[in-house]
This record gives structure tokens, C-alpha cells and sequence, in this order.
């Protein structure tokens, strides 16, 4: 029995960071179909096609007996979570990606937690109680994660390494600061739209239970809307076509690994070893990209945004840590409840779970 636990932890471990890795890629090879040229509509339109094509078997057949109708009013919902959760939270993303590398890109999405406490917070989704530890290492975790992406934004800082001949760096170095900065708000701005797209889940979910079918209704009605930009942004037919088996490569992965295999991955994750387990390894993304980004593309990292990376991952520790708190201090709670009161209680714990993806 030991030894069946030993390998099951084992086998989560392996599955929690193989996640990690295939995400980390997605952030390279995204940098690499830009630095080839692909236009981040056309990418993005592909991407989710892909995707889409390996979700839809899935949410049809799995989900077939406990998805409910669609009413218009649904629709409506998924209409504007889409426009949250896919096109501006992968438009902000290449935007964003487009004036930085994958590292700091990947390391300001450890924001995710704290923006996505910060706006359940606000819209009393999410108790706040600093009269508690884990109230107050919420909020304290939130501060400094913002904290951190204000000093990646505003602070750039010398750089730690060169891999790139002087006289690109000379040609980058002219505008390098406001790209540093633009690129920044356009992560941000992915954040809070990938933060935004988790919270509106949850009233979406109640009412519509069926999380696959959800998240395939979603990602076509985010393709639509991508496809009605392309028609006035990329309606030259040469950009729909693609020149090397590179590009084709970073579009197959981008839709079958990051998308397909990674969303696997994670479900099976956070069934296995639970949401908070399979966040905590977060990070670990951001090292993987940052090692990859350096030896495959040259990339440099600045004292700036090691400094605010740090202080981002502090902070998506302390929230993590405040949540686990929370979660043990309610479970004891209700565990002392008389048995009416735990099956009320019981109500607050079956609410629906969003559809949680790494993959922005």
C-alpha cells in the first residue's frame, strides 16, 4: 500500500511538472512564430481551431447526458466570456509577448492568483477577513505580486547576460524602454482578462453545469470574434498562408500541446492532487521559459524583472498559502457544525469549480 501511494505521488509529480513544461514551450515557440512573422490573428484564429477540433468529441460525448439546453440568455454570456476569456486574454497576450520575452511574459502571469482574489474580492465572490492569517496573507500576497508587475513595468534595470552581437542590441536599445513598458501593460491587461474570464465562470456554471461543453462553446465563440477582426485586420490571403514546416510546427503545438494535451494534463492534475497543488508549481514555468528563452532565442534577463519576478512569486505563495489556510479553517468549522447546519453548509462547497486553464 506504501508502495502504490509512493508511485502515485510519483506519477503526479511527473504529470505537474511535464504540465509546466509544455506550457513553458507554448510561451517559446508563440515567441518564435512571431519572430517568423505569423500574424498573431492568423496564429491565434489556427490555434483555436485546433483546439477546438480536439475539445469538441470530448465535451460532445463525455457531457452528453448532463448538458442542459441553451437558452439565448446563455448564449449572451458565453458571448461576452469569450470576448473576455479568449480574445482579449490571447490578443493582450501576443500583444504583450510581441515587446517582450516569453520570461517576463510568463513571470507576470503569476499574477493570475492575486488579480483573480483581488476581483472576487470586489465584486463579494471572495470573503475577505484580515482579522484572520489567511485574510491577511491574502491581501498582503495580493499587494505584492501587483507590486512585482509595477516593478517589471516602470523598472527595466541592466541586463545579466548577453547572448545577442552588440549592434542588434544597439538597434533595440532606441526604443527598448517604452516597448519594455507597452509590452508590460499588455500583459497586465491579459491578467486581468484571464483573471476576469475564471471569476465570470462561476454564475456561468451554475447555470450551466457541463464544464467542456462550456469551454467548447466558449473557445467557437471566441473564434468567431477573432474571425470577424481578421476580416479587417488580415485580409490579405498571403497572411493565411503558411511558408515552412517551422510555422506550421509552433500552430500544431500551440493547439495540440498547450491547448489539447496541457488542459489534460491539468484536469488530471487538480483531480489527483488538487487546484492548490498543481498552482504551487507555477513558477517552475517561469524558470523552465526563462532557460529555454536564453539557450533557443538569445534572451535577456534584466535585474528589473528579476527583482519583480521575485516579488511575484512571494506574493502567489502568500495567497496560496492564505486559500490552503482558509480552506482548513472552514472544513474544521463545518466539521464542528451540528448536522442541519453542515448540510447547508454543504451548499457552499458544491459550488461549481471554473474551468481553469494555464494556457493564456
Amino acid at each position: 500500500m506504501e508502495m502504490e501511494s509512493t508511485t502515485a505521488k510519483v506519477k503526479l509529480l511527473l504529470g505537474v511538472l511535464a504540465l509546466q513544461c509544455c506550457l513553458a514551450g507554448f510561451h517559446i515557440v508563440s515567441r518564435a512564430a512571431l519572430n517568423m512573422g505569423i500574424s498573431k490573428v492568423v496564429f491565434t484564429v489556427y490555434r483555436n481551431c485546433i483546439a477546438l477540433a480536439l475539445l469538441i468529441p470530448f465535451a460532445y460525448f463525455l457531457e452528453k447526458k448532463i448538458r442542459p439546453p441553451l437558452t439565448f440568455s446563455l448564449l449572451v454570456h458565453l458571448f461576452f466570456l469569450a470576448f473576455c476569456g479568449i480574445t482579449c486574454n490571447q490578443g493582450f497576450y501576443l500583444l504583450g509577448l510581441h515587446y517582450l520575452s516569453p520570461t517576463y511574459a510568463s513571470a507576470i502571469q503569476n499574477t493570475v492568483p492575486a488579480i483573480t482574489f483581488a476581483l472576487a474580492a470586489s465584486l463579494r465572490l471572495e470573503k475577505v477577513n484580515i482579522n484572520k492569517r489567511y485574510g491577511m496573507a491574502k491581501v498582503i500576497g495580493t499587494v505584492v505580486s501587483i507590486g512585482g508587475a509595477t516593478v517589471i513595468t516602470l523598472y527595466k534595470g541592466t541586463p545579466l547576460m548577453n547572448f545577442k552581437p552588440s549592434h542588434i542590441l544597439g538597434i533595440v536599445s532606441q526604443n527598448v524602454v517604452l516597448n519594455w513598458t507597452v509590452g508590460c501593460l499588455f500583459l497586465l491587461g491579459n491578467c486581468i482578462a484571464w483573471s476576469g474570464w475564471m471569476v465570470l465562470q462561476t454564475p456561468v456554471l451554475k447555470k450551466y453545469p457541463a464544464r467542456l461543453s462550456m469551454l467548447a462553446l466558449t473557445l467557437t465563440f471566441g473564434l468567431v470574434q477573432f474571425l470577424a477582426i481578421a476580416a479587417f485586420w488580415e485580409n490579405d490571403i498571403g497572411k493565411w498562408r503558411l511558408h515552412s514546416g517551422e510555422e506550421l510546427f509552433t500552430i500544431l503545438y500551440a493547439g495540440m500541446v498547450a491547448s489539447g494535451v496541457a488542459l489534460s494534463l491539468q484536469i488530471w492534475c487538480i483531480d489527483r492532487g488538487g487546484a492548490l497543488f498543481t498552482a504551487i508549481f507555477q513558477p517552475v514555468q517561469t524558470v523552465m521559459v526563462a532557460i529555454m528563452a536564453a539557450v533557443i532565442l538569445g534572451d535577456q534577463l534584466y535585474t528589473g524583472g528579476i527583482i519583480g519576478a521575485a516579488l511575484i512569486v512571494i506574493g502567489l505563495y502568500f495567497v496560496l498559502w492564505g486559500k490552503n489556510e482558509e480552506k482548513k479553517s472552514s472544513s474544521s468549522n463545518r466539521s464542528n457544525e451540528p448536522d442541519l447546519s453542515r448540510h447547508l453548509l454543504s451548499e457552499e462547497s458544491s459550488r461549481p469549480t471554473p474551468v481553469i486553464s494555464d494556457v493564456p
